[in-house]
């Protein structure tokens, strides 16, 4: 699926001719289109002309079937483009024939061999002494021994099985299946009693296997389990050379169709006597006997299906559709999937109840199946595909009691979903409702959500948790009293507590989640000179969790009332943590309080609960468990003793800002009212990395400046903490007094500034500082940038008076920054605000985001408003997701919309308030086509910028965006492996962590006047004193502290001022203490020489001609004057510019 993007008429072999060529000639037999001869002789593809059409031929009127098609594409898809898209995926996965004629002759060769299998002598069942020490047998012997014999004889009979001879098989896994029959002299009726037939079947398998061992028409050869269930092994064999991994071929064992009676297989029935497993009783063993009963239909369910898909001509391409989907969901795989035969199962129980009709395309079946899983719990009410079962087989309640999914074969005896867990089948429910809910929004790109982006567990549960050390289990099973079921599952520990685990947690975490599901144990493979390998030796099992938000971070579990029946129960579930409480309501009941005080510690309360459920009920430790929740937390938290990710202090900053605008609101004497006062930056909206924090100067660290009384640095000390200003804009009313001069208005702002500071400071003794250009208020230790705004000045700063007196109106920079910081800025904030009290981790995800791209050195190509507005779209168009329910979840979702996204042909539409409807859409992607060479590289549309990109139109160049592109994919892959293998060193900050060895320049700076160097990802262990009293807020009133005062970022903007034509300079602005330079490659082309253009540039003379080009030596000995003080070394890593 991964090429898919490709071009999509590329086949498997250049010397094929195109498939899609293949198909436009058979659809146009009477016309043939005139081919020009190839333009180059190096063999470059042909070029097709437009077919002249006669004038009859031009105007003939549509075919019965066009027409069918044409209504068709109208009815169903949102668009044609759509139903194209389908057809092209169709062809993507759909086998060529050459790998069809590569896959016969392989089967006609093995199909040989197995007539060259030789006859044994009869010897017992445990004695192995007839197979060479070469092969093992593919089965855990446990108990040892088991009575029977067995010898090896030539198969009754070779077929093919499965999706191939069906024509359901699709790519990239091509998986053919043979059926060997087990000659019936080989086996005994009685042979499904303890394990005899299945460990008869494995060893007949090594006999093939030997047979096969010494063959040069056979690849590689290797054991696995048939979906993961150790009583089927199978063997994987693949051709020899170079297409060894072009296709696998799997040959199963199976019995002599009718060998064995079904009713012996009925789930209520025992065929593993306890005496000789444990010396128990005789409980049922209905998993048992459904494996045993699978190896007996393979060839019933082939001719079943086959005289479907003989009805329905779109049955195959329908199955294609189903299977895709399932694959890209991780559903399709391992122990318990719902697997490629059982989709063609669904398909043909649909077409069989006629709720799909034969003459219904692939489109319409995948849309039916889905909405059939979405309103369907197998769960409950399982289906069936007997039409007139026998009068021995099983009834559905008999099903039921015995299998969590219920889906009945043609044949009534055998649950094909014997193997699915509750939880799985739920999995799947969820994510066919998903699908229907946004296949037909016409604002998402339903068949890219739909059929092309995977969804692995890591990107699509919230928070992740893995059970690592797996024997762990065994100790479960006794604690549960799950033996009988241990039984039934022939040993398999893991596979048996799983479904209980699943609902004891189920149980524990109730309302907190939507979804809980678990991963599907690959299917094991191991080589055929190896024992099989024991059921521990599987990957950890990984539990995904959906929260949901308003409930997963309560700290309080409310139980039933003292009295009440339900209280025993609860206590029984919650053990020692069970407390009764006493609540305002004078209810007393039953309760279980976790630990918890900021937000970041809550979001963490599941992991509390499963970790003390698990100890509790099923024996497994705390350190067998992994919690994948919130580790990439880490590099935004801030605090010892109570840890903050930025949530709190958020909100105090907010609280301080709505208590200013009423203070500003109510003040009286100013000479215009105010009529907005609206926020304008990122700590107001929740996404600013590290929020301002409330803060109490230490006097003694600073000098007074003498006039004012402000505070300064002292010289020699380090640099003060970094005090950031929080834009606030306050809009007066307009008036007829206001000139029409734009320094007169300026003038004006001024006089409103020093107004405002004289009644905030009478009214509420706030220190204030007013500017030309602001008001600064130190209150509650933080400061307010207080800039008044009027709403005709960006009008007036685009009219200007030309030579004749005429009044000219033209657009300029000046005006459009004014507009961006007065209008759009503040109701961007507004917006985002109100995003973040929809969904609590908004602003979690932000900070995330940003501190990534900050430490990556692309803070300045992506801004904060931009980030800010691609993260709101992961969360305003989730789609094939849900919104994000944490924020490490919602990092790994935005480093996949960097790097998957095609910013090159479509605008990314973030719809905020819900504005836009489908017109708006269609509009924002023509106008973006029409012109897309002159506009931003990454285009954001939103409801109040169609068709600008205001928030791009500076930043990031396409050379940027692209090395954004490239580490974002890089990131994600490094960051999904950290979080997902335990086996890595688990340092999830090395995704934060930049490659410097790509920059020619680094300038690395002193410490000790990096204000914010605690912000580092790595911060140092020595930290500098910078004028802060700990833990104290400051009151009003008291000195102005020194505001905005961050030296790295003046260099930064001087060295741009200097330099920017000759370089690039890059910085972390969260306490980075390298500045990383990369030269302009234009920079070091030489020039003529003109003394008007000699800053920082040199002379050479060649011949006649006297050239210019870069002085780098004075130029990095530049870098070292301008940053005196700050710069602890300048480091040249390269020397282009010498070439």
């Amino acid at each position: 699926i991964s090429d898919m993007k490709k071009k999509l008429t590329v086949t498997e072999d250049p010397m094929i001719p195109s498939e899609s060529h293949a198909t436009v000639e058979e659809n146009e037999a009477p016309v043939k289109a005139k081919r020009s001869k190839p333009e180059m002789a190096g063999g470059e593809e042909e070029v097709y002309h437009p077919v002249k059409l006669s004038r009859s031929d031009l105007y003939r009127p549509p075919t019965a079937e066009e027409l069918n098609q044409l209504k068709e594409t109208e009815s169903l898809f949102h668009c044609s483009l759509l139903k194209m898209q389908m057809e092209e995926l169709l062809k993507e996965v759909a086998l060529s024939e050459r790998r069809k004629q590569q896959i016969d002759s392989f089967i006609q060769a093995v199909t040989k061999l197995l007539q060259t299998v030789p006859n044994s002598s009869d010897v017992e069942l445990s004695d192995l002494s007839w197979l060479s020490s070469a092969v093992k047998v593919p089965f855990l012997l446990v108990p040892k021994t088991t009575k029977g014999k067995f010898h090896m004889a030539p198969p009754a009979s070779v077929d093919l099985i499965g999706s191939y001879p069906l024509g359901t098989c699709t790519k990239p896994r091509i998986m053919v299946d043979l059926a060997v029959t087990i000659p019936a002299d080989v086996l005994h009726p009685k042979d499904v009693l303890n394990q005899r037939y299945p460990r008869k079947r494995a060893l007949y398998l090594a006999g093939l296997a030997q047979c096969f061992a010494s063959s040069s028409e056979i690849g590689s050869m290797r054991y696995s389990c048939l979906h993961g269930n150790r009583l089927r092994p199978i063997l994987l064999l693949t051709p020899p050379g170079k297409d060894s991994s072009s296709f696998t071929l799997r040959i199963h064992v199976c019995p002599p169709p009718g060998f064995f009676k079904p009713s012996r297989f009925n789930p209520q029935r025992n065929n593993i006597r306890t005496e000789w497993y444990s010396g128990f009783g005789e409980p049922p063993t209905p998993h048992y006997n459904s494996s045993v009963l699978g190896d007996l239909l393979p060839r019933a369910h082939l001719q079943f299906l086959s005289a479907v898909s003989s009805q329905c001509s779109a049955f195959a391409d329908g199955v294609a559709l189903l299977k895709v989907w399932l694959r890209q969901r991780e559903l399709d795989q391992g122990t318990g999937c719902f697997n490629g035969f059982l989709a063609s199962m669904l398909l043909a129980y649909l077409l069989t109840t006629h709720r799909i009709s034969n003459s219904m395309t692939a489109y319409q079946q995948l849309r039916n199946s889905l909405n059939f899983l979405a309103s369907t719990d197998l769960t409950v009410n399982g289906i069936s595909l007997a039409r007139d079962p026998d009068s021995t087989a099983p009834s559905l309640a008999e099903f039921h009691t015995a299998f969590q999914v219920v889906f009945v074969d043609p044949s009534g005896h055998l649950n094909m979903c014997a193997d699915i867990t509750a939880c799985t089948y739920k999995q799947l429910q969820h994510e066919a409702t998903l699908s229907m809910q946004f296949w037909d929004n016409p604002t998402v790109d339903g068949f890219h959500s739909l059929l092309m982006t995977p969804k692995p567990m890591i990107r699509t549960s919230d928070h992740v948790f893995q059970l690592c050390e797996l024997v762990k289990l065994q100790s479960s099973c006794k604690k549960m009293n799950l033996l009988s079921e241990l039984m039934d599952h022939s040993g398999n520990y893991v596979h048996t507590a799983l479904p209980f685990i699943v609902s004891l947690l189920q149980r524990g975490l109730g309302q907190r989640i939507h979804l809980l599901t678990h991963s599907l144990s690959p299917d094991p493979e191991w080589s055929v000179e190896s024992e099989a390998p024991k059921h521990r030796a599987q990957p950890p099992l990984a539990f995904g969790l959906l929260l949901s938000p308003e409930l997963a971070a309560s700290v309080l579990e409310r139980g039933p009332a003292a009295d009440s029946p339900m209280a025993a129960e609860f206590r029984q579930l919650w053990g020692s943590r069970s407390e009764l409480r006493r609540f305002q309501d004078s209810s007393i009941t039953e309760a279980v309080l976790w630990d918890g005080e900021s937000m970041c510690q809550k979001r963490l309360v599941p992991r509390q609960i499963i970790t003390h459920l698990l100890q509790l009920h099923a024996d497994i430790p705390e350190s067998c468990m992994r919690y994948v929740g919130a580790m990439v937390d880490d590099v935004i938290k801030t605090g010892s003793e109570v840890p903050s990710t930025g949530d709190e202090e958020s909100l105090l900053v907010v609280q301080s800002y709505d208590d200013l605008s009423r203070k500003l609101w109510r003040l009286e004497g100013l000479p215009l009212s105010i009529t907005a006062v609206q926020g304008a930056h990122p700590a107001l909206r929740y996404t600013q990395v590290f929020p301002p924090v409330p803060l109490k100067v230490d006097y003694s660290f600073f000098d007074r400046e003498k006039t004012s009384r402000s505070l300064v640095p002292k010289e020699g000390k380090p640099c003060p903490a970094y005090i950031t200003p929080i834009t606030v804009i306050c809009h007066m009313e307009g008036s007829g007094k206001w000139p029409h001069d734009r320094l007169a208005i300026r003038h004006i702002r001024t006089a409103f500034h020093i107004c405002l500071g004289e009644l905030l400071k009478k009214h509420h003794n706030y220190t204030c500082r007013p500017c030309p250009t602001h008001l600064d208020v130190w209150k509650d230790g933080l400061v307010f940038r207080i800039q008044v705004a009027y709403h005709r000045e960006p009008q007036v700063l685009r009219e200007s008076v030309n030579a004749e007196g005429l009044l000219i109106v033209r657009d300029n920079e000046e005006a459009q920054a004014l507009e961006m910081a007065t209008i759009h800025k503040p109701l961007l904030t507004s917006t985002l605000h109100g995003l973040q009290q929809q969904h609590q981790c908004f602003g979690g995800v932000c900070r995330l985001a940003k501190r990534w791209l900050g430490a990556q050195l692309f803070s300045d190509a992506i801004t904060e408003d931009t980030t800010d507005l691609l993260v709101a779209s992961l969360f305003l168009q989730p789609a094939p997701f849900t919104p994000p329910g944490s924020p490490q979840v919602g990092l790994l979702r935005f480093l996949c919309l960097l790097s998957s996204f095609d910013w090159r042909d479509n605008p990314l539409v973030v719809n905020l308030n819900n504005q836009l409807a489908a017109t708006d859409y269609t509009e924002i992607k023509n106008d973006f086509m029409a012109s897309r060479e002159s506009l931003p590289v990454l285009f954001i549309a939103t409801p109040k910028d169609k068709k600008q990109s205001l928030w791009t139109k500076r930043a990031p160049s396409v050379q940027m965006l692209q090395r954004v592109v490239m580490v974002a994919a890089e990131s994600l892959k490094l960051l999904e492996h950290q979080l997902m293998d335990r086996d890595q060193i688990q340092d999830v900050k090395v995704v934060m962590r930049p490659p410097l060895d790509a920059y020619d320049v680094l300038i690395h700076l002193n410490p000790k006047q990096v204000p914010l160097l605690t912000q580092a990802v790595d911060p140092p262990t020595v930290t500098f004193s910078r004028g802060i009293i700990a833990g104290k807020v400051a009151q009003s009133g008291g000195a102005l502290p020194v505001i905005d005062y961050n030296p790295v970022t003046l260099y930064l903007a001087e060295l741009r001022d200097a330099f920017g034509e000759l370089a690039l300079f890059f910085c972390d602005p969260h306490g980075g203490t390298v500045i990383a330079v990369l030269w302009k490659p234009k920079a070091f082309i030489p020039v003529p020489f003109k003394t008007s253009q000699m800053s920082a540039r040199r002379v050479e003379v060649t011949g006649e001609e006297a050239n210019t080009i870069p002085n780098i030596e004075a130029i990095l000995e530049d870098f070292w004057v301008m940053g005196k003080g700050l710069i602890k070394s300048v480091e040249a890593r390269t020397e282009k510019w010498s070439f």
